[in-house]
């Protein structure tokens, strides 16, 4: 009897033990992961108030794309991105060090720039390397790079739940590592919290919550599928426009270039640079406003 109550307490105090490492790691890895989400955060805004107060900076955004590609080619990383972060997740391919950096200056002088960077890949590619710097073992890797995703993620956008949430789903679409779920949050509630102390407002809209009944559920259902609809036209033009882009232009430099004339070209004919950068200021007047244009 003795010997069976020993065996069970060793085996629950291997659960107490690695709840106690995952909150450890969580905490650590989303305490990195937050200051440095923040210091990309603080650049994207600086590179954003640099090309509001000149509004003529946006013509130099062919050299902008030209430059990121030098750039690219001189680190050798051409064609590396966010894919290769998930790639590494699931078949322990290995990322680069030199792609966090270089994503980190590219994404900055796309804003300063007029381009509409997402910042969301960023973060993962940013959150991946965060969550290497541990040099945990081949099995705790994936899960403390998820760590690092939500820690970058949430100090950028101010949102841990939804960072969590995102670092979880993005690796595999529909698919949910629950074992992630408390690692994860730790990290970003860290990451969070470093982020506020480092001066980075969260992103918050003020919203009116609307009646709840069936017509309005019937009408957000029917948004839902028109939005569903949209993101995969928007994500198939995407992967069009690449493979036309690099067959027509093979050269990368002429590629960055030619991209950069069109986004000015885009802007000027539209009379407005509410669709350049980030494209915050266009999201905050759609959801509390009403108005989009």
């Amino acid at each position: 009897m003795r010997d069976k109550v020993r065996a069970r307490v060793q085996h629950m105090s291997l659960y107490v033990t690695a709840l106690l490492k995952w909150l450890a790691v969580g905490a650590l890895v989303g305490g990195v992961g937050g200051f440095v989400g923040a210091a990309f955060h603080l650049g994207v805004n600086y590179a954003t108030n640099v090309r509001m107060t000149h509004p003529w900076v946006l013509y130099l955004l062919p050299l902008g794309g030209v430059i990121i590609a030098a750039l690219y080619r001189l680190c050798r990383l051409e064609g590396a991105g966010t894919n290769a972060v998930i790639e590494s997740v699931h078949f322990g391919k290995k990322v680069p060090t030199l792609l966090v950096p270089l994503i980190f200056v590219a994404t900055v002088i796309t804003h300063l720039c007029g381009g509409s960077a997402g910042r969301e890949g960023a973060a993962l590619q940013i959150g991946y390397r965060t969550g290497t710097l541990l040099h945990l073992g081949e099995k705790d890797l994936p899960l403390a790079t998820l760590c690092g995703m939500s820690g970058v993620f949430a100090a950028l956008f101010g949102t841990p739940l939804t960072a969590t949430i995102f670092a979880l789903e993005v690796i595999s679409v529909g698919v949910l590592y629950y074992a992630g779920l408390l690692p994860c949050i730790t990290a970003s509630l860290t990451g969070y919290y470093i982020a506020t102390l480092m001066g980075v407002a969260p992103t918050r809209f003020a919203v009116a919550m609307p009646e709840l009944n069936w017509p309005t559920l019937g009408l957000v259902t029917a948004l839902a599928v028109g939005c569903a609809l949209v993101s995969i036209l928007f994500c198939r033009g995407l992967h069009i426009t690449e493979h036309l882009a690099e067959r027509w232009l093979k050269n990368s430099f002429l590629r960055a270039a030619a991209g950069g004339l069109v986004i000015v070209l885009a802007t000027l004919a539209l009379g407005t640079t509410d669709y350049n950068g980030a494209g915050m200021d266009v999201i905050q007047r759609a959801v509390e406003q009403g108005q989009a244009d």
